[in-house]
């Protein structure tokens, strides 16, 4: 009789913990709601952010065209004062030609004594130079004088100073397109940005149509990753030239 009464009391107790009103209720800390209410915040976060990358790398892209046309205008310009260098360079050339048949009438004058010719060449010399030669060949004059040269061409840097504005042009049109790939670099990084914030706003929107919380919970782990990732890569990026001020915001008057 007491070995029934034992093994009464065995199974009651085993059916009572078997049963779903003798099982221990664990409350869940994530819940479906809570779970909705961060992937909507998230969804907003994400939005703006990929808003705001897609701005900036438009004014990049901007800065860019604008530094490219830049530069080819200004090689253009350094292409023509090349040109007029070169002429300007043409004509002194040709014009000391000039100077040093004078100088060797003038020398003749003197060797013959006769003065009145001596001074009506050396007036020659002088309004032949006003009229016809530039100021780099006058400097170049000064040089040969001073340093009894018999060329004014044989000055260090005499041919460079007729090229000296092209030059500048044309170096200054070589920062203007280096400085537009760098912005082209820079716009191409924002874009890649928007392009990570897009695949955030993908997981984001597909989190509800997974049935168990699990699953959920690993496509918004994915979803926070990647737009972490995406505002510290964003960070890296610089600004485009002169942000900040409210130029960015007037309106064509």
């Amino acid at each position: 009789m007491a070995r029934k009464e034992s093994e009464s009391t065995k199974n009651k107790t085993v059916k009572d913990y078997s049963t779903p009103e003798g099982a221990i209720n664990k409350k869940t800390f994530i819940t479906a709601k809570k779970l909705e209410t961060v992937v909507a915040i998230l969804l907003g976060i994400a939005t703006l952010l990929s808003a705001w990358a897609t701005w900036i790398g438009t004014l990049h892209g901007g800065i860019q065209s604008i530094n490219f046309t830049k530069s080819n205008n200004m090689a253009a310009e350094g292409s023509a004062e090349y040109n007029l260098g070169l002429q300007l360079y043409l004509s002194d050339y040709m014009a000391w030609n000039v100077i040093r048949d004078y100088n060797y009438e003038l020398e003749t004058a003197k060797a013959e004594g006769d003065k009145a010719k001596v001074e009506l060449i050396k007036k020659k010399i002088e309004d032949f130079k006003k009229q016809n030669i530039s100021e780099t060949l006058a400097e170049g004059i000064k040089w040969m004088e001073k340093n009894n040269e018999d060329n004014p061409f044989n000055m260090p840097g005499m041919s460079e100073n007729y090229f000296e504005s092209a030059q500048e042009k044309v170096d200054l049109s070589h920062e203007l397109l280096e400085e537009g790939k760098r912005d082209n670099t820079k716009g191409d990084s924002y874009h890649l940005v928007t392009v990570i914030f897009s695949l955030v706003l993908f997981l984001l929107g597909i989190v509800g149509t997974f049935k168990n919380m699990p699953n959920r919970i690993a496509v918004l782990s994915i979803a926070v990753v990647a737009l972490v990732f995406a505002v510290i890569y964003m960070l890296t990026i610089p600004l485009p030239t002169g942000f900040g001020n409210m130029n960015f915001f007037e309106f064509n008057k």
